[in-house]
């Protein structure tokens, strides 16, 4: 009786070669096992580390937790469930449906990879987790972004990286899992032994709560993801049909246009969304102390210029981007927290705050909105007459990163273009701000009103600016350059009602949400601040009620709302009479 002397490796490859006796394959066959067999330490080395990579591979996928602040060194010490379940299936199986099965199993455990890693990015960046259904369509935006801020060259070699990344993952994952079922089958007796084992320290581990490190020593991590995937698959399905239903009903979508803001008649109305205006800038320790300051002295400059503030906070329905979605849950007066209710809303005929105005017949109604670079069929649902974007503002100098111009001189070509023109009818305007999105850098510098010209002046201070990805790279950084970026913005609009505002002037200025996680903390509230200022004491005093703070920095405990219920407070105020759609 003989006694086999093969190496793992050598057993492998006869395991798997072809059953052909002849031919090329069968010739491929002979070189492979003829390389072996005259290097066979290194040939050993590579087949031990191949199969340790690939234990650790498929460990690491299935343990990977799903927030990126529970990635520690004590989180991947757990015995996963499911490493159990696939070995007990795999060492059952005959060879073919065993490679069928693993093959099948790496290319789930890659995609549930993938989705874990999605879901990593969007809480990191913008505080909830990544829906399957949704949010495709925001990588698109996030190749944009990339665009914007660090160059086209840079965002067409990152998204030929992730896809190949992505393409090497699947292979790579499929190709574990069948290198860890020939492992299993070479001996089914000693595999087995040890699934049922690892099955029962499972099990009591579970029971008795063992702890390692300060963690659970067992885990079903992947089974949670998705879970966690189909579950909020299924609500978002079922929420398309219930949130439908909630946009048609309107508390003043029958409303008269007589009795829509009958206090305003006569008032020049801007409503301005501050870029990632958030608690964080006012209450930070790092980025509070400047901004502060800037609102206290753009609240005493304004108060020279005759004008008084109220403050408050909304809590936004969006973290950290997605500004669309905080313009449209202030504006229509519903929750509106993802891109399925956006479009379903941009679709309906509820009424938009800014539509009311249009829909009394005694505004004038634009949009400054020098961040739109494509058409926006949304101007209709929110009622305005005219759309100045990016390419209608007359601006001949630099973007700076993603911000296509400085916000001075958006407010600048806003007053040459609307406000400051002789009218039969007053203005209602929604302005959006850009100088403070990410990723801040580089920042635009105030100049003279009256040194604009173009916009051509900015390049130098462009030039001068920060680069953005040394901004990226550090949070402190990114921390101290938002702070400053809210400062210019804040700076450019109570300046520009400084210097154009007219006694029926009335400002309306809030964030959208607050920055990403990264610079306003992993805890941070969802709160924005939200300011209206007038010369008119008689606008102030119809919100007396509200609570709000005197000024345009909200006190820490001034009253929160939910931004959805922003739209009719504010009609409410201004006299509007309620007639419910039926």
């Amino acid at each position: 009786m003989s006694v086999s002397t093969r190496s793992p490796e050598a057993a492998d490859s006869v395991a798997e070669e072809p059953s052909a006796a002849g031919g090329p394959l069968a010739s491929r066959w002979a070189r492979l096992r003829s390389w072996r067999e005259r290097w066979p330490r290194l040939a050993r080395g590579l087949w031990w580390s191949t199969t340790v990579l690939s234990v650790a591979l498929v460990l690491g996928a299935m343990l990977m937790p799903r927030t990126v602040k529970a990635v520690q060194p004590g989180t991947f010490l757990a015995v996963p469930a499911e490493a159990i379940v696939t070995a007990a299936v795999l060492i059952a199986l005959p060879r073919r449906p065993r490679v069928v099965v693993a093959v099948l199993s790496g290319v789930v455990l890659a995609a549930l990879t993938v989705l874990n890693l999605l879901e990593m990015g969007f809480a990191q960046y913008l505080g909830r987790g990544f829906n399957a259904v949704l949010d495709w369509e925001l990588l698109d935006d996030a190749q944009s972004y990339v665009a914007d801020s660090m160059g086209r060259a840079t965002a067409v070699g990152a998204t030929i990286g992730l896809a190949a990344l992505v393409v090497a993952l699947f292979a790579a994952m499929a190709g574990a899992m069948v290198r860890i079922g020939t492992l299993l089958a070479r001996d089914t007796r000693a595999a087995t032994r040890a699934t049922l084992v690892a099955g029962t320290v499972w099990v009591t581990s579970s029971i008795l709560t063992v702890q390692v490190a300060g963690h659970p020593l067992t885990a079903h991590r992947a089974a949670d993801v998705l879970v966690a995937h189909t579950q909020r698959v299924r609500d978002t399905l079922r929420d398309e049909a219930a949130f439908a239903k909630e946009a048609r009903a309107d508390a003043f979508g029958a409303t008269p246009p007589g009795q829509l803001l009958p206090d305003l008649r006569g008032k020049d109305v801007v409503f301005t969304f501050i870029e990632s205006y958030g608690r964080s800038a006012v209450e930070d320790p790092i980025m509070a102390p400047g901004v502060d300051r800037t609102l206290a002295a753009s609240t005493e400059a304004l108060a020279k210029a005759g004008f008084k503030a109220k403050s408050g906070w909304l809590t936004s329905a969006t973290y950290g981007g997605g500004s669309w979605l905080g313009h449209s849950t202030t504006l229509s007066g519903l929750w509106i927290d993802n891109q399925q209710r956006y479009r379903t809303v941009m679709a309906s005929d509820h009424l938009s705050l800014t539509k009311a105005f249009r829909k009394t017949g005694a505004w004038d109604t634009v949009g400054v909105m020098p961040g739109v670079q494509k058409a926006w069929p949304e101007q209709e649902y929110y009622g305005l007459d005219k759309v100045y974007d990016a390419f209608h503002l007359g601006y001949k100098g630099p973007k700076f990163s993603w911000s296509t111009m400085p916000d001075q001189y958006a407010l600048e070509a806003f007053q040459r273009l609307e406000h400051g023109r002789k009218r039969d009818k007053p203005l209602m305007a929604e302005v959006i701000l850009t100088s403070s999105h990410q990723p801040w850098a580089p920042i635009p510098k105030m100049v003279g009103w009256d040194e604009l010209g173009d916009g051509s002046l900015f390049g130098p201070i462009q030039e001068a600016g920060k680069e953005a990805q040394d901004i990226i790279s550090d949070s402190t950084a990114s921390r101290e350059e938002y702070g400053k970026s809210i400062q210019y913005s804040v700076t450019a609009l109570t300046q520009w009602l400084e210097r154009y505002g007219r006694d029926d002037t009335v400002l309306v200025f809030l964030g959208d949400h607050q920055p990403i996680a990264r610079v306003s903390g992993d805890d941070a509230s969802r709160d924005v601040p939200v300011s209206i200022v007038a010369k008119d004491p008689e606008v102030l005093e119809k919100i007396a009620g509200w609570g709000w703070t005197d000024g345009l920095r909200p006190a820490h405990d001034a009253p929160v709302w939910k931004m959805s219920a922003f739209r009719d407070r504010f009609l409410t105020a201004y006299g509007s009479t309620p007639h419910p759609t039926k």
